[in-house]
């Protein structure tokens, strides 16, 4: 098996804070999810695989580079697409200028090439006809969408996206997986979230983190059937349980130790990582 991404032993502290812990990871081509709470440590890993931040300890690889010396950080960002949580946009910037501009710092200096992979680039995220149009008259997912064209600039073989469908509708979310589905296709996507839908829609494999550590490292499916027999249904909050809450039908749906007699139902993926959370400090409540 080729893997796309090499980690072994990545540690980072932030002054008396352990932002990573000892993590060492494996990534393939397609789709992995990375979820865990706020403070987990999931920007922090995916700005050290973006090498927008050195680790203290550990080392990596990407696409067969070592962003350890010069050279290799170099080779490294030709081939890394990047999505941050919150991009840096220019307001008074086109659609086309901002992504033009990203394209400018990948190197691509032949001005009609680089401007025919701009329009590439736009059309892909289905923006071909607004691109003309300035970033501060674009809503919120037509903005993520300019993002993600920029980090899609020069077709890279890995794309890291933080948080890419925080603050989207449902509408706008649903557009939006279907272009990181389509990304995912030849090339390896590394996609942070806290939406546990978008990992169980997308996702072929998924890690959650807590604390600075690789908590979880494995399918969906198998992050779901660590839920197996623990979910169950009741008519009243039972206080034996890890989390708890009210579903549409007024009963309660329970996750944790189900007591004796329990009517079981079936767990759902978000059932299996708060239940992965439990025991690490994380908040799991419902």
């Amino acid at each position: 098996m080729t893997f796309t991404v090499s980690a072994s032993g990545l540690s980072l502290h932030y002054g008396g804070t352990r932002a990573l812990d000892d993590v060492s990871l494996r990534l393939t081509a397609g789709v992995t999810g990375l979820l865990g709470p706020n403070g987990a440590g999931k920007t922090t890993l995916l700005r050290v695989l973006a090498t927008a931040v050195p680790p203290d300890r550990g080392a990596f690889t990407v696409l067969g580079h070592d962003p350890g010396s010069a050279r290799g950080r170099q080779e490294v960002r030709r081939r890394l697409g990047y999505l941050p949580q919150t991009p840096g946009f220019h307001p008074d910037f086109t659609a086309f200028e901002f992504v033009d501009y990203v394209a400018i710092l990948k190197e691509l200096t032949d001005r009609g090439a680089r401007h025919r992979e701009v329009r590439r680039v736009l059309e892909e995220v289905g923006l071909g006809d607004v691109r003309g149009r300035r970033i501060r008259k674009l809503s919120g997912g037509m903005r993520q969408r300019v993002a993600l064209a920029a980090a899609l600039v020069g077709d890279p073989g890995f794309l890291v996206l933080d948080e890419p469908t925080v603050g989207l509708d449902p509408e706008q979310r649903m557009r939006f997986r279907e272009l990181i589905a389509r990304a995912g296709e030849g090339r390896t996507v590394l996609l942070s979230t806290h939406q546990t839908e978008d990992v169980a829609m997308l996702c072929h494999r998924v890690l959650v983190m807590a604390s600075g550590a690789v908590r979880f490292d494995g399918t969906p499916a198998e992050l779901t059937a660590r839920a197996e027999g623990r979910v169950w249904s009741s008519t009243e909050r039972d206080p034996g349980a890890k989390a708890g809450w009210r579903t549409g039908t007024g009963s309660f749906r329970n996750v944790g130790e189900p007591p004796a007699g329990a009517e079981l139902l079936e767990p759902t993926l978000e059932d299996g990582y708060l239940l992965t959370l439990d025991g690490t400090g994380a908040e799991v409540a419902a």
